[in-house]
């Protein structure tokens, strides 16, 4: 930079002008004041320049200058000037003393953070692998994946809970392909690879009213069993309480059927005989349509067709299991014929099998059907809530298919194929008073204040006839 400090006596005015080096000299100065410098200036003084930048340590200096009394001062030649000094290589040799060791320190501290960083998100996304899964490669999803397209397994993604796990909405990264991830808790060993074979295994049934069972991942002590996302949710929410959304008899009747046809399926049309162990409503989904599809294969079992199940632990959901799989351990085609019943008065009552009545009491949904039927009023147990909306034979029909299923005697239980063929029309429903179906026959018994209850149930049978016949021919 180039200064020009002038005084004019004369006038009594100083003048400060500021310009970049080859820069003319301004004609308005940067600085001017009217001063007397007569009273201050003695007749010989030093002339100099000082500077100032508070407490920020820096360096000035004044690399040519030129002074002239009564006159204009001599221009600087540019040229001729000295360069700037350059630091010392002392001083350099000081910063970098103190430099180097900080700066290697600090390298230090942040390699080890990324190791120890980088280890142990290496183990939370650690997969358990061994040699026998090797062949499943297609069905084995990666942990990390799976944590990625759930955001973390974050409560905000998770779509239900019960006891045998949680379940997430997840979305996975390159295909987009809409998941739901069931964490299942899996601590001992012993029998992992039978189960995970049978996992993979039931990877491959395919029928359009199952939810898909795309893979699994197994992680310490978790297991995540991978299904596609259904949209509308489990069919047990649509029944109970007070649901945002009714279905309506027709709804109900194509999601019973289109169960019914899963479980033949799994019964005697793959190559092994699946046994689902947890028919009820709450597992089946509904897809964007409402259509029902069978899911939650966490408990099931497969056997060859023609060879006897094995005893194994009692698992399922009360309410649903079958007496003599409680006395023998054997889970049958039979014990799912059984929940099935359950599971056909559940849907067309919008009843759980058992219901809480006072404090030492339950309602069994069974007992309550049996009754209304000896009473030759069935159709007055049908859920309330379908209002006249309803076709008179086909809810006659699933009803006393809920009782002929629930039957103790799992001889006396219809195939699921002679199920089918009862729901489609093909075959008739054999007269259940000609079988000597009796409130022993069934699995429960009757509690104290039972009866009461049905007494006070409402009743609608002269309505429910005087309309069955026209909902019907509209629904042809």
């Amino acid at each position: 930079m180039q200064v020009w400090v002038e005084y004019n006596s004369l006038e009594q005015r100083m003048n400060v002008t500021l310009a970049p080096i080859n820069v003319p000299k301004p004609k308005l100065p940067l600085l001017s004041l009217s001063r007397d410098l007569s009273p201050i200036v003695n007749d010989t003084v030093y002339i100099g320049f000082s500077a100032s930048t508070g407490a920020i340590v820096t360096s000035h200096y004044v690399l040519g200058w030129s002074f002239m009394i009564n006159g204009q001062a001599e221009e600087l030649v540019v040229a001729e000037l000295p360069k700037l000094p350059r630091r010392g290589r002392k001083q350099t040799l000081k910063y970098l003393r103190i430099g180097l060791p900080l700066i290697s320190l600090t390298l230090v501290f942040v390699t080890v953070l990324g190791v120890v960083y980088f280890i142990k998100r290496k183990r939370e996304f650690a997969d358990v692998v061994e040699d026998w899964e090797l062949d499943y490669g297609p069905q084995r999803f990666k942990y990390k994946d799976l944590y990625v397209a759930t955001n973390g397994f974050k409560d905000k993604g998770l779509l239900g809970s019960g006891g045998f796990g949680k379940v997430y909405r997840g979305t996975l990264p390159t295909s987009k392909l809409e998941i739901a991830v069931k964490k299942v808790s899996h601590e001992s060993r012993q029998g992992m690879k039978e189960f995970v074979a049978e996992i993979v295994s039931i990877g491959r049934l395919r029928h359009r009213n199952l939810v898909q069972l795309l893979g699994y991942c197994r992680r310490k002590g978790e297991l995540l069993l991978v299904y596609d996302y259904m949209p509308n949710g489990s069919l047990d929410k649509y029944l109970y309480g007070q649901p945002n959304i009714i279905l309506n008899w027709r709804q109900r009747f194509r999601v019973i059927k289109g169960v019914a046809s899963a479980l033949l399926y799994l019964h005697e049309e793959w190559e092994q005989v699946v046994i689902h162990r947890d028919v009820k409503a709450s597992n089946v989904l509904l897809d964007g349509e409402l259509n029902g599809r069978l899911g939650d294969f966490g408990l099931a079992r497969l056997y060859d067709h023609g060879t006897d199940p094995q005893t194994t632990h009692v698992v399922g959901t009360l309410g649903y299991l079958a007496p003599e799989h409680t006395r023998t351990g054997k889970a049958t085609t039979s014990t799912d014929l059984f929940a099935f019943g359950a599971f056909l008065l559940e849907v067309a009552c919008g009843r759980r099998p058992s219901e809480p009545q006072g404090e030492t009491e339950d309602l069994i949904l069974v007992d309550l059907v049996f009754l209304f039927w000896q009473r030759g009023e069935i159709l007055e147990v049908r859920d309330p809530k379908l209002g006249m909306d309803f076709v008179a034979n086909e809810v006659e029909l699933v009803l006393k298919l809920g009782l002929l299923c629930s039957h103790s005697d799992p001889t006396a239980r219809p195939s699921m194929r002679q199920v089918v063929q009862y729901l489609e029309g093909n075959v008739p429903l054999p007269d259940l008073s000609a079988l000597g179906l009796t409130a022993g026959g069934l699995t429960f018994a009757h509690g104290e204040g039972f009866d009461d209850f049905v007494s006070s149930y409402p009743s609608s049978v002269d309505k429910a006839y005087t309309h069955s016949s026209s909902i019907s021919e509209s629904l042809l």
